[in-house]
């Protein structure tokens, strides 16, 4: 229903898909699976498609009422740290190696379970699953989000270089709306003390605070007031340490453009993009996807 509407609208406007996509701008083949319905868009491209197109706002209220993920079904392991997803507040978080879950790309997220599950009908199944967590943290409104992210999730290719810089690319974008920063924490910085795993300190709608981390196929949850505040001072110390959002974005955009050509970013566009502003105020980094 979705699809068929944003062809409408895109028809009605004369363009094509490939017009349409350099508008946005994103790759035509997202347009093409969006109006096929073969891939879920996300909040922010139907409010985008709503203003190119003149719709007055009839794709973003459709975005809001559709279920797009029915009957997900998580690893057993990972239930309880989803169902948390789906009620935090607010969720501070450091990752290592790979960019986070809540942060990836559908074909970021196919390519690393690819490595694990030998069967496709799997991994779409865990890449919908993953991206059903994403919607509420990307919708207006939505929790706080802050990550520090170290710089090795940026370089650590995962499914090759067009799926790396459309990655880059993605964070970028998410890192402009108002509930999320992403901070990086450069390679370079060896006096930077590091924790020795990936975690998230997790506040719920109770007040109820957590801290979680994984293992091989486990997670580990822990709600004691003194593990809490431990995990929180260093977690705070190291994002007083790591790169501003803008300057991490700059880091984002360096590391983008040793993955292939990205169009005019320039300097001075990124900083206007990167700083915090009200969303009605917050310019667009107009990125182009590399061409083949």
């Amino acid at each position: 229903m979705f699809g068929e509407l944003l062809r409408h609208f895109r028809e009605a406007a004369l363009l094509t898909q490939e017009a349409l996509a350099k508008t946005i701008p994103c790759d035509r083949s997202l347009v093409a699976r969006v109006e096929a319905g073969t891939r879920v868009p996300q909040e922010p491209f139907a409010r985008t498609c709503d203003e190119l197109l003149g719709t007055g706002g009839a794709l973003g209220r459709l975005w809001g009422r559709i279920d797009w993920y029915p009957q997900v079904e998580h690893p057993d392991w990972f239930e309880r740290r989803a169902q948390m997803d789906a009620e935090a507040v607010a969720l501070r978080a450091y990752q290592a190696q790979v960019v986070p879950g809540l942060l990836q790309t559908p074909d970021y997220a196919a390519a690393l379970f690819a490595r694990r599950l030998p069967h496709a009908d799997d991994v779409e199944e865990r890449v919908r699953a993953r991206l059903s967590r994403q919607q509420r943290f990307y919708a207006k409104g939505g929790p706080y989000y802050i990550v520090v992210l170290d710089e090795s999730c940026l370089r650590h290719v995962v499914g090759g270089r067009e799926i790396m810089w459309e990655q880059c690319a993605h964070l970028l974008r998410v890192g402009e709306l108002p509930n999320i920063r992403i901070q990086v924490v450069p390679l370079s910085r060896a006096d930077i003390d590091r924790p020795d795993t990936s975690m998230s300190l997790i506040r719920l709608p109770d007040g109820h605070e957590w801290v979680y981390s994984e293992s091989l196929d486990r997670g580990h949850f822990s709600d004691d007031p003194s593990i809490f505040l431990a995990h929180s001072q260093t977690y705070d110390v190291l994002r007083a340490d790591a790169l501003s959002a803008s300057d991490s974005a700059a880091l984002i955009c360096g590391v983008m453009e040793g993955y292939g050509h990205y169009g005019d970013l320039d300097q001075e566009q990124l900083q206007r993009g990167q700083r915090r502003r009200l969303p009605r105020n917050r310019p667009r980094i107009h990125l182009r996807r590399p061409r083949p």
